[in-house]
């Protein structure tokens, strides 16, 4: 089993949510002060969407630091879940936001306020939007470089407040050329329809998390580790499965090995390939193998050197895939 410990990429992650934290602050702060100089219910909405990034960014903080914890007793495959926890926490809030943001938008519509001072609202969240364009690409960097799924969700959502961003100033624009006042809620509106869909993704990709859903990504990668190491007496593999835990994945298969191996030859060659693929895999982990014998049943694809109970010859190997992974019983049978 691979012991988990304080890494390099730990300490990056807690990094990234420190800054995350500190810049959705500022954010936040820029947006406020335009809607207190304007009354538009755009950038009111925009403003709203930045206190989820706030509360988020702060729970992904926290979170970080619980999945960094090594294995224990008590949670013996580690503590990454909880950054799924944190994600589906986030889209809950986006949710949640969209909601306040539409009721607040059609408020505005059946009691309309013109907007004031367009042209410095409009220069200030221009500000906010760049600020979170840079932040949002640097989490999603760090979250797919150091596999963090409460990183890659708040990277994804900080983006998505760009897109909210530039409808904002794109509505402060129309209502400042046309005076058309409704367009502002109308603005808002459609960010909290936009929000809440953004909402539901976040969720419905971290409860998949939760409940260990396939992920083809992880499996191809998997896939590739385990070919590029593969080796002679390494026959077959088939019924592997992915338990995910953040960053740290469990994997146990079925690895079909010659029948005439003894205990030790069978423990220590199955135990150096584990080694060789947690070693090129992506993601930390460990790999649990159910050994089965041979039964002289994969002659042709065995290339094992001077077999001495072979009873076909050698033909060709076939390269692992996803789907022979994943089998639950041997393409070769």
């Amino acid at each position: 089993m691979v012991t988990q410990s304080i890494t390099v990429s730990d300490k990056i992650r807690n990094r990234a949510a420190w800054i995350s934290a500190l810049a959705s602050i500022a954010i936040f702060s820029l947006k406020v002060a335009a809607y207190r100089m304007t009354g538009s219910a755009a950038v009111l909405s925009d403003a709203l969407e930045s206190i989820v990034n706030v509360v988020a960014s702060l729970v992904a903080l926290y979170v970080i630091r619980i999945s960094a914890q090594p294995a224990d007793r008590e949670h013996p495959y580690g503590h990454g879940k909880a950054e799924y926890f944190s994600a589906t926490f986030e889209g809950g809030l986006v949710l949640s936001a969209s909601i306040l943001i539409i009721y607040e938008s059609v408020k505005s519509l059946i009691f309309p306020a013109p907007p004031q001072k367009l042209e410095i609202g409009m220069a200030i969240v221009s500000v906010a939007a760049l600020l979170n364009l840079l932040l949002g690409l640097y989490l999603k960097h760090v979250g797919s470089t150091h596999q963090s799924d409460a990183l890659k969700a708040s990277g994804v959502h900080v983006l998505s407040d760009v897109i909210t961003t530039a409808g904002v100033i794109v509505g402060l624009g129309l209502v400042l050329l046309t005076d058309i006042q409704w367009i502002d809620p109308v603005i808002a509106i459609l960010i909290g329809l936009h929000l809440a869909w953004s909402g539901y993704n976040i969720v419905r990709e971290s409860m998949g998390g939760l409940m260990d859903e396939i992920s083809e990504s992880s499996l191809q990668d998997l896939c590739e580790a385990l070919e590029k190491n593969r080796q002679p007496g390494i026959i077959n593999i088939h019924q592997l499965r992915i338990m995910r835990n953040g960053r740290f994945h469990h994997v146990d298969a079925h690895l079909v090995v010659p029948e005439y191996w003894d205990i030790s030859k069978a423990h220590g060659e199955t135990l150096e390939f584990e080694k060789s693929v947690v070693k090129d895999y992506v993601f930390d982990g460990e790999l649990a193998f159910h050994l089965d014998p041979c039964k002289k049943s994969y002659c042709p694809e065995c290339d094992m050197p001077d077999c001495p109970i072979r009873l076909q010859p050698y033909q060709s190997r076939s390269p692992f895939t996803v789907k022979s992974l994943t089998a639950e019983v041997p393409e070769s049978n």
